[in-house]
């Protein structure tokens, strides 16, 4: 599904990321790891189009989309969360994800000022794009409400349910279970699963190992930039170079 080839992003004299290479398979569970300030979130926005590598190759299902715009690389099917869920406040939920599907229209302004057939298909696909979406988040009940009136869990989930509105094969999901309580973070992890069961693929950056070691198929450690390890959680949680850099020793732990 991602294969990256020798990946750098250089910011002045700074290597956010640096020569990264991983291939990420397709209806997997991916993680991304490794300490504050290793490039994950940079590594991120370079796979969605948002920032331009400085050199290497990425390739999503086989097309090079190294240079695409990131309107581009979603239309091509990768969808994105972030660490802040930033939603429109004083909208409804289910406005809030009609904006999603938009990406899948074609309506212009013309089609607007004479309200065409096809401002008024697109409109009501957008709709019941969101519902759908809604629908397998679990929040039909909340479509109506206003964002400023649930709770930081719910965003969370409006937050994938925007994310699947977009028809993703490729799912982004930075820090999902961030500002979320042990019970909701378990709910966020069956979420995920159930998006691999309905052939998504996801990649996902997380800080809370416990989810990571329980669900993830692969992980892939960053530090400065660099890729250290990757492999299997049960290789990751034994490697000794991971847990030197991040996972820490039990010793460390009883200190």
């Amino acid at each position: 599904m991602l294969k990256i080839e020798h990946l750098t992003k250089m910011f002045g004299g700074l290597a956010a990321v640096n020569d990264v290479s991983v291939v990420f398979e397709a209806n997997k569970i991916n993680a991304i790891i490794g300490p504050n300030g290793a490039g994950k979130s940079t590594f991120f926005n370079l796979v969605s189009g948002l920032h331009q590598p400085t050199s290497g190759r990425i390739l999503l299902d086989g097309v090079d989309v190294t240079q695409m715009r990131c309107d581009k690389v979603a239309q091509l099917g990768v969808g994105r969360t972030f660490q802040t869920t930033n939603l429109f406040e004083q909208a409804t939920v289910l406005d809030n994800l009609i904006v999603g599907h938009r990406l899948r229209t074609r309506s212009g302004l013309w089609d607007v000022l004479i309200n065409s057939r096809r401002l008024q298909a697109e409109e009501k696909a957008s709709r019941d794009k969101a519902r759908e979406a809604l629908d397998f988040v679990g929040l039909s009940h909340v479509e109506n409400q206003y964002i400023a009136d649930i709770t930081q869990e719910e965003r969370k989930r409006v937050a994938f349910a925007l994310a699947l509105a977009t028809d993703p094969k490729l799912v982004l999901l930075d820090e999902p279970a961030a500002g979320v309580n042990p019970e909701e973070t378990d709910g966020l992890a069956e979420l995920m699963k159930k998006m691999v069961a309905n052939g998504l693929t996801v990649c996902l950056i997380e800080h809370k190992m416990d989810m990571i070691m329980g669900m993830a198929d692969k992980i892939m450690v960053l530090d400065h930039g660099e890729k250290i390890a990757e492999g299997t959680p049960a290789e990751i949680k034994s490697n000794p170079v991971v847990i030197e850099a991040y996972l820490g020793s039990d010793e460390d732990a009883a200190a």
